[in-house]
């Protein structure tokens, strides 16, 4: 039987750190990053097209993308230059060469104004330039065509990189008091689980060396279940934080505050819950509430 050949562009990031372990039982991975050797910076558009067709993927798989939300609002060519043009050149590549393409996006091409959980079809509104720019590399890949899975994240946290969980924990620490947005409202997903999900959704599609999402190809929304707000998050962290023996029983008394009490450059969604309906329906697979898959995460 053939071997699968993955190209998975982006080794650092949480994600990408993740799909490292769980792609590779699925066949040859080969990981091109900026901390790769030889290095990929996806600023470079001919960069990227060189790498494709030197490596001649089945498929690729792009954990790669520009994540500061609020430097975006300063750095908007760079942002939609990764997340936007660079997008479109390795769907562009990945057509070319017949390989599938699979793609994260975010929570954040929402504007957040509503109160149920949104559909991958509902409208799209980003609210800033780093939703706008991630927006922009679905309808690149979308205007180009082929076998893809956008599938659209949320709250992505982990045992590694810069992250909210991680954030919490050193703070929690460090200061006696905390003060956390409480009326933002998303789904917190632990990294792994978006990695194993992936390796899974490419077992199911896998056929004698290749990749047929036939009808399947499209749009999905891949989130643990469940909701809560940052101050919840904070607030679960912290307990299993301290039933688990990772903070002292002296760590940070929590405060909840609305947005307006800690003001940033780019405005965050209010509500930005995913329906992961489709995947279920589609795939059948189902995500763990995110409490659920908070606790192991910190038992890991």
């Amino acid at each position: 039987m053939p071997k699968l050949k993955i190209l998975l562009v982006g080794g650092e990031g949480q994600v990408a750190f993740e799909l490292r372990r769980t792609l590779a039982c699925l066949g040859e991975v080969v990981v091109r990053g900026r901390g790769t050797a030889p290095a990929l910076d996806l600023a470079d558009l001919d960069g990227i097209r060189a790498a494709v067709r030197d490596i001649r993927p089945h498929l690729i798989v792009n954990a790669a993308a520009y994540t500061a939300v609020d430097k975006a609002e300063q750095e908007m060519d760079l942002a939609f230059r990764i997340n936007g043009d660079a997008v479109g050149v390795l769907a562009e590549e990945a057509n070319a060469a017949g390989a599938a393409l699979i793609h994260y996006s975010t929570d954040y091409v929402f504007p957040g104004d509503g109160n149920a959980p949104y559909r991958e079809d509902d409208a799209a509104g980003p609210l800033g330039a780093y939703g706008r720019s991630k927006l922009a590399g679905e309808e690149a890949i979308r205007t180009v065509g082929g076998p893809h899975l956008i599938l659209r994240t949320a709250w992505v946290y982990g045992r590694r990189g810069g992250n909210f969980l991680l954030t919490m924990l050193r703070l929690m620490k460090e200061r006696e008091f905390l003060r956390v947005v409480d009326d933002q409202q998303g789904a917190p997903t632990w990294s792994r689980l978006i990695a194993e999900s992936t390796a899974l959704l490419i077992a199911r599609a896998s056929r004698d060396g290749r990749i047929e999402l036939g009808d399947k190809t499209g749009t999905y929304h891949l989130t643990c279940g469940g909701e809560t707000t940052w101050f919840g998050f904070a607030q679960k962290i912290r307990e299993l934080g301290l039933t688990q023996g990772l903070l002292p029983d002296t760590c940070s008394r929590l405060e909840a505050i609305p947005t307006s009490g800690y003001p940033t450059p780019a405005k965050r969604p209010a509500y930005s819950v995913l329906s992961n309906d489709k995947l279920h329906q589609e795939f059948d697979l189902v995500l763990p509430d995110w409490e659920a898959a908070l606790r192991l995460c910190l038992a890991d």
